[in-house]
């Protein structure tokens, strides 16, 4: 038989315990807040910096529609045209108080190709709220229709 002798273990010390804590415990929480916030800002300002304007594009069974948020711009400030089968969309902001042939504060434009199932010939946009909501035809070809079938 083989003795095994434990040794009690000496009062523990403080020390490394409170060396965990030298910052704050909510530093973790603070730095995440901080980095979420910056790479919101960064991609807003990654978008003004690229001059690509964001925009949403979803279709219905009629239509297809882009929409683009565009707080604070007026209706002059929006160029909206369809080229060759593009859809192009750009934004001008001057800043205020500035010449009428200072180049613009602001320049944003995308361009989206439509398809061959968009009348562009009865293409209409509305600017509601600071939304300007772009809406494309489909052609009656390419709606969807029901099919009957017959008896036989």
């Amino acid at each position: 038989m083989r003795l095994i002798r434990y040794q009690t273990p000496s009062l523990p010390s403080f020390r490394p315990f409170t060396a965990t804590f030298t910052r704050s415990p909510w530093s973790g929480l603070e730095a995440e807040i901080d980095r979420l916030f910056q790479t919101s800002l960064a991609d807003v300002a990654g978008a003004a910096g690229t001059g690509r304007l964001p925009v949403d594009v979803y279709e219905d069974a009629q239509n297809t529609y882009v929409r683009a948020e565009l707080p604070g711009v007026k209706r002059e400030e929006i160029g909206l045209e369809v080229v060759e089968g593009c859809l192009n969309l750009t934004v001008s902001r001057r800043s205020a108080g500035a010449a009428p042939d200072a180049p613009p504060a602001v320049a944003l434009s995308r361009s989206l190709t439509l398809g061959e199932d968009v009348q562009t010939d009865r293409v209409s946009a509305a600017l509601e709220h600071g939304v300007l909501t772009v809406t494309l035809p489909k052609r009656a070809e390419s709606k969807p229709r029901k099919v009957s079938i017959a008896i036989s």
